[in-house]
């Protein structure tokens, strides 16, 4: 079963649960079709609904005998209008428009902004977008309790959408009481990474960070123009980092998407941390079983950047097509990864390894594996460092991630090329290349007589201390 569901492809699938994909048997089936990683998007649902779909993940788990990787999505601070009187308004480009404080139904002179916070913040001559940037107003006179403004772009505004204002650092965390009620909730059911949403500053992951203590790894959701202004000292402090584009794009003009796309890959290659690129992928497959040429060239392009991770939202969670979606973007992946101008284009990328000994050890396990053919490279890591060392040379051979921690294994589902393993304890670096060589084989990774290169860090069990490694003929 385990050498049956070996993936052909390096970078990883996330695909979102929804109404679409919550009995065992689609989550099964998404997880067959190319799933490493499933989220659960806390932005809907109940308690239990996540619960449920926690107790599902983990009997696929078992079954399977594979470790999957659980992302838990909170919301963040989502900024909204109240309503209107009759449910929506027409607003017209050159009129004027107030957000008031006023709890009132509003019409087409007024609307509740229930958030003080912009009120205070907001500039004269500052943009604000609603309804995902579709209407556009400009703040003309600023006072305590409103905003006049001047409407840009007109449209339909109806109850309780969405306000972006990019040109603002808004002074609200980013972990709400609801975010902060979910996470205490989900924690102790054993989820693998934090999506925390609308990311501005570092604090804001410092904050999380100390909420998880450990029982979770945070990835941070860079969504904000904000966010790419204090890119290092958020990624100093983060774990892994998805790169957002729905808010973003709302905030960014589009042409500016793509660059801040590459930008932000680059920076956690660069600290070697998984790195996932999301939001409309196969925005098309919600409705159709095929999704565009754009849509197909969009994940390409992830892949050719050296992303760990692509992302599935709606398609999976509420879409027609939840296990085509999936397939299709395993397809695309595995195409790519096959192509020769992927690899020429991952290799001339390779960074320079930091000056330490354990990314000498990653880097010359990778040279070592080229130089004489390996089938793999077999990383016995504790923490998973060791094998996101190997993982950011990009080798040109699978790596095997070997850790005595279930934990370690379902954080590794969502690492670019690595293939984790659950191992008993191991004491020696003879009992350690043993157990690489079995495993290797037993995967269908490496046949009798051929040869893998194993590293790992000695003495056994202590994180970050890669400095050993070995050729061993299987």
């Amino acid at each position: 079963m385990t050498e049956r569901l070996r993936r052909n492809r390096r970078t990883k699938i996330i695909a979102t649960l929804g109404p679409a994909s919550s009995t065992p048997e689609m989550m099964a089936q998404l997880f067959q079709a190319g799933a490493d990683v499933f989220r659960l998007n806390f932005s809907h649902g109940s308690h239990a609904d996540h619960a449920l779909r926690i107790e599902m993940i983990r009997a696929i788990e078992k079954k399977f005998a594979r470790p999957i990787g659980i992302l838990a999505d909170v919301q963040g601070p989502k900024l909204r209008v109240g309503q209107f009187q009759s449910g929506r308004v027409q607003l017209q480009a050159g009129q004027n428009f107030i957000l008031d404080m006023n709890p009132a139904p509003g019409d087409t002179r007024r609307v509740c902004l229930p958030h003080p916070e912009i009120l205070a913040a907001a500039e004269i001559g500052a943009t604000l977008l609603l309804d995902d940037g579709k209407l556009r107003l400009r703040v003309l006179r600023k006072r305590d309790d409103h905003l006049l403004t001047e409407i840009m772009n007109g449209g339909v505004l109806s109850d309780r959408k969405g306000v972006n204002i990019p040109d603002v650092v808004l002074p609200i965390p980013a972990l709400t009481k609801k975010d902060i009620a979910d996470l205490n909730f989900v924690l102790p059911l054993g989820i693998d990474y934090i999506g925390l949403s609308f990311v501005q500053r570092g604090a804001d992951v410092a904050q999380t960070k100390a909420l998880a203590d450990g029982r979770a790894l945070v990835m941070v959701k860079l969504e904000k123009p904000q966010a790419l202004d204090n890119l290092d000292e958020i990624l100093d402090l983060a774990d892994a980092v998805m790169v957002a584009r729905g808010d973003l794009g709302v905030e960014l003009p589009p042409e500016d998407v793509p660059i801040a796309q590459k930008r932000i890959i680059r920076a956690a290659q660069l600290r070697g941390m998984p790195v996932v690129v999301a939001t409309q992928m196969l925005e098309s497959m919600i409705t159709a079983p095929a999704p565009t040429r754009a849509e197909a060239s969009d994940v390409a392009t992830a892949v050719f950047d050296g992303a760990d991770a692509v992302m599935l939202s709606a398609e999976s969670a509420a879409g027609q097509y939840p296990r085509e979606a999936v397939n299709m973007m395993d397809r695309i992946i595995a195409r790519v990864e096959r192509d020769e101008d992927w690899r020429r284009g991952i290799d001339a990328k390779r960074l320079a390894p930091e000056r330490n000994s354990a990314d000498a050890i990653a880097a010359a396990a990778v040279q070592v594996a080229h130089t004489i053919g390996a089938q793999a490279i077999v990383a016995l890591t504790a923490s998973g460092s060791t094998a996101l060392r190997v993982a950011r040379e990009r080798p040109g051979c699978p790596v095997l991630g070997l850790t005595t921690s279930l934990v370690v294994a379902r954080r590794l589902a969502a690492v670019w090329g690595v293939h984790a393993a659950v191992i008993p304890e191991v004491h020696s670096m003879t009992e350690a290349v043993a157990i690489a060589a079995k495993r290797a084989r037993l995967d269908g990774f490496a046949q009798k007589s051929e040869e893998i290169v194993v590293v790992a860090g000695v003495p056994f069990g202590q994180p970050g201390t890669t400095n050993a490694l070995r050729v061993a003929r299987v």
